[in-house]
C-alpha cells in the first residue's frame, strides 16, 4: 500500500500558505473561532487517509508534526519559536503519531463491535481464551510474520493487534462470554459493550496523556 499519494495531499493542503493566511486574520479572531479553523483544517487534511502513515519512518511523520506545529502557533498568536508542548495541551490536540494510533484503534474497536467493514473484518480474530490473565480481556491474535518488508508489518493485519493488545485492559473488557469463538475466528458482532463514542473519548484522553506525560 502507497502511502505517498495521501502524505503528498495533506502536506499540499496544509501548506505555509494556509498558515500565513490564519495568522493574517488571527488579531479578528477571538480564541475559540480560531480553535475551531485550526481545528477543522486539521482534521479535514492531517487525518486524510492518516492511517497509512503507520510505522513511517521519523523525517517524514516530523513534517506532518512541524505543520501541525505551525497551524498550533497560528491558533494561539504564539511566536514562531515558542515552545509548542504547552501550545498543544491548551488547544487539546493529540500529536501526529498519536492522532495515527487513534485512527488505527477506532477502527478497530469499530470491527470489534459491529464486524463492519467487512474487509477489515477478514483481515483480524480473536485469540481463543486461555489460563492467563489475558482471557479475561479481548486479545487480537498476531498473525504469522511471513514477509520482511516494512510495509507489510505497518498493514493492518498487522498494526491492529499491535496496538489493540498494548491498550490497557479497562479498553478491552469483553460481553458475557463473548471469548467462546473458536480459535482464530472472524471476529463477531458485538464483541465489546462500550458505545463507540464512548470509547473515543477515552481513547482520546488515554493517547492525550500518552503524547503529553508529566
Amino acid at each position: 500500500m502507497n502511502t505517498l499519494p495521501s502524505l503528498t495531499k495533506s502536506l499540499h493542503f496544509l501548506n505555509p500558505a494556509t498558515i500565513r493566511e490564519l495568522r493574517c486574520i488571527r488579531p479578528y479572531l477571538d480564541f475559540k473561532t480560531a480553535s475551531t479553523i485550526a481545528t477543522s483544517i486539521l482534521h479535514s487534511k492531517l487525518d486524510y487517509c492518516n492511517s497509512l502513515y503507520h510505522n513511517l519512518p521519523n523525517y517524514q511523520l516530523n513534517r506532518l508534526q512541524q505543520i501541525q506545529n505551525s497551524l498550533a502557533r497560528a491558533a494561539v498568536k504564539a511566536p514562531k519559536s515558542s515552545h509548542i508542548t504547552p501550545i498543544l495541551r491548551s488547544l487539546h490536540w493529540l500529536k501526529v503519531n498519536e492522532r495515527i494510533e487513534y485512527k488505527l484503534l477506532s477502527l478497530t474497536y469499530k470491527v470489534l463491535t459491529t464486524s463492519q467493514p467487512s474487509y477489515l473484518n477478514n483481515l483480524i480474530s480473536v485469540q481463543p481464551p486461555c489460563s492467563t490473565r489475558s482471557s479475561s480481556v479481548v486479545t487480537l491474535s498476531h498473525p504469522p510474520t511471513i514477509s520482511s518488508l516494512k510495509i507489510t508489518d505497518r498493514s493492518f493485519r498487522y498494526a491492529s493487534p499491535r496496538l489493540w493488545n498494548q491498550l490497557p485492559d479497562s479498553f478491552r473488557q469483553p460481553r458475557q462470554s463473548c471469548l467462546d469463538s473458536p480459535p482464530h475466528s472472524p471476529v463477531s458482532s458485538s464483541l465489546l459493550s462500550s458505545p463507540l463514542s464512548l470509547f473515543h473519548s477515552r481513547l482520546k484522553t488515554y493517547l492525550f496523556n500518552k503524547s503529553f506525560q508529566p
